[in-house]
């Protein structure tokens, strides 16, 4: 199996009942479209090679979902989800106004838990996230591997540079429309609400992405498949797990305000210091202190959730400027594009015209209008 793979940012799993929501680092994200570049010749380096390796044999395992579900052998369990996604699509075009054309029409069984698995560094004393390069998509905050072994060997050189690294399992990624994306096992398992998520961020994506700007385009994404879930189970009549959709979100937003404070303490840190290290391990220390502090909020915040969290996974393992940096990337600007979405009324037609004009912005200009817009 190829190590190297695509570019798909990590996500929330959203329980049914008596199930947590799945983390959102593990929803996705985008994947560069290097195999497209490769083909063509634009690239020979080996990872983007793997690349193309890795996702053509994810190809190789698609089959049409009406055959899926028509197979005698396939679980009832995975043909009532399969038949859900075929009306999440019909709902996505018919009224989130998002281009459906074909995706997800396919199923693929990968027989793993994820499909990529992506690396994120930063400086151990800096939030400014280390960024890759790739073909038509530009500069990403993280690099994806088709096999953990792979995302790991790289996230052990980055270590032994001394960089803050943190590595996440992906369900799910988009090509940006330039091939049919299927449906993965890897996210088909979870609850109704999250399923729907997770498609409407992916078929976000392809309406409307800008080279080169993760935040926004991951902001956007979330913001676009919030409002669609919000309004898939409100015309579908289904009223009780809207009400435990919304308690996911209520949980997130006290998460990823607990998370936003501290990055705002260490970046404060940091920028005090003027990123010198005479005093690097007073710099630890202090580092280490704030950590400590997010950690106890969380055990704050478990304690008002009845002792548990679905947040337990990402405080198990210590916690990094890169692991904070990935709550930013989904989560900084999606106030602003909630409230443009308000501003329109609703009206998602106007909303991504808006959103078209911002992306023709410089990058830190329609960053500043999206952070002032949230109020």
């Amino acid at each position: 199996m190829p190590d190297g793979g695509p570019f798909a940012d990590p996500g929330p799993p959203r329980p049914a009942r008596g199930r947590r929501r799945r983390p959102w680092w593990r929803r996705s994200g985008v994947w560069g479209l290097v195999c497209l570049a490769a083909t063509a010749g634009c690239s020979t380096g080996t990872y983007y090679w793997q690349a193309v390796n890795g996702h053509f044999a994810i190809v190789r395992r698609e089959r049409p979902i009406e055959r899926v579900m028509a197979d005698p052998a396939t679980p009832p369990d995975l043909r009532s989800k399969l038949e859900l996604v075929l009306s999440l699509r019909e709902f996505a075009a018919r009224r989130l106004s998002l281009p459906v054309d074909g995706q997800y029409g396919r199923y693929a069984d990968l027989g793993r838990r994820f499909v990529v698995w992506n690396v994120h560094a930063a400086p151990e004393f800096s939030l400014k996230a280390r960024t890759w390069w790739y073909p038509f998509v530009g500069r990403l905050k993280y690099q994806g591997y088709y096999s953990e072994a792979g995302a790991q060997r790289l996230a052990a050189r980055l270590r032994g540079q001394g960089e803050d690294v943190y590595v996440g399992g992906v369900e799910a990624y988009s090509t940006l429309g330039w091939f049919k994306d299927p449906v993965l096992n890897t996210w088909i398992h979870h609850a109704p609400a999250d399923i729907a998520e997770t498609l409407f961020h992916e078929l976000a994506h392809q309406r409307l992405f800008i080279s080169g700007d993760t935040d926004f385009n991951e902001a956007f994404a979330t913001a676009v498949s919030e409002e669609g879930v919000r309004r898939w189970l409100s015309e579908s009549g289904r009223a009780g797990e809207l009400r435990q959709y919304e308690e996911w979100l209520s949980q997130e937003a006290a998460f990823v305000a607990s998370v936003q404070e501290a990055r705002g303490r260490l970046e404060a840190l940091y920028r005090e210091a003027g990123g010198g290290r005479d005093e690097a391990s007073g710099l630890r220390a202090a580092k280490a202190r704030l950590l400590a502090e997010l950690q106890a909020a969380h055990a704050g915040l478990r304690q008002r959730w009845g002792g548990s969290s679905p947040y337990e996974r990402w405080f198990s393992q210590p916690i990094n400027n890169a692991q904070l940096n990935t709550v930013a990337t989904y989560f900084d600007l999606v106030p602003g594009f909630r409230r443009l979405i308000d501003a329109e009324k609703g009206d998602l037609g106007q909303f991504f015209e808006k959103v078209k004009q911002l992306g023709k912005l410089h990058k830190e200009e329609r960053r500043r209008r999206l952070l002032e817009t949230r109020g």
